[in-house]
């Protein structure tokens, strides 16, 4: 079977078949470059949203405060700084050891920082600088012995939504011994991590 030579011009069958020219391909239209965006609006942007990011944190959950006085050696020096959580005790538990920033009872214009000792319903004595709480012997090793005194304090139970304070170093601190118990009240944060000296930075136990 033998096949006829093609034309070199392309054909279409049919009656009434018109043959149409094909137009040459067009390049495609160049789409204008994306605009690049101000890198000083960029940076204003990132700036702002920092500084209410920063604000939200501080006013709803970290505030940075700075420790006056010695009452708290040797962990806490004076002019160290330090966050406490005030969103902390709206879901835990005020416990035993904990370090709190409370509204001093006899003037809340002033702010204290101290050791929870005894929580409420607790029966708590102090024998010549030894604590006992509900009949046992409290250790405390927060408190080196170079930093301890011979007071003494007469049983007491801490009142239902106050609790009993005391600074680690005994021998200056004024506390729940001088002041009593402090009402849940008053108490408004608590001490979570040491940012400045760098030396001291960590978190307080």
């Amino acid at each position: 079977m033998s096949t006829a030579p093609q034309d070199s011009q392309n054909t279409l069958s049919g009656a009434g078949a018109q043959a149409e020219s094909i137009p040459p391909a067009q390049a495609p239209t160049p789409r204008p470059s994306p605009r690049k965006p101000n890198s000083l609006a960029l940076w204003v942007r990132d700036l702002l949203v920092s500084a209410a990011a920063s604000v939200l944190i501080i006013t709803f959950l970290y505030q940075p405060v700075r420790v006056e006085g010695t009452s708290m050696l040797p962990r806490l020096e004076d002019r160290d700084r330090l966050f406490i959580n005030k969103f902390a005790y709206h879901i835990e538990a005020i416990e035993r050891g904990d370090i709190v920033v409370f509204h001093y009872p006899r003037d809340p214009e002033k702010s204290y920082i101290k050791r929870v000792i005894a929580l409420p319903g607790d029966r708590i004595r102090i024998d010549r600088g030894v604590v006992w709480l509900n009949g046992k012997r409290l250790h405390e090793s927060y408190v080196p012995s170079q930093y301890r005194d011979t007071r003494s304090m007469p049983e007491m139970v801490v009142p239902p939504d106050c609790y009993f304070m005391m600074g680690d170093h005994r021998s200056i601190s004024s506390d729940s011994r001088e002041f009593g118990p402090v009402e849940r009240s008053l108490i408004y944060g608590k001490a979570v991590f040491v940012y400045w000296p760098a030396k001291d930075a960590g978190v307080l136990r």
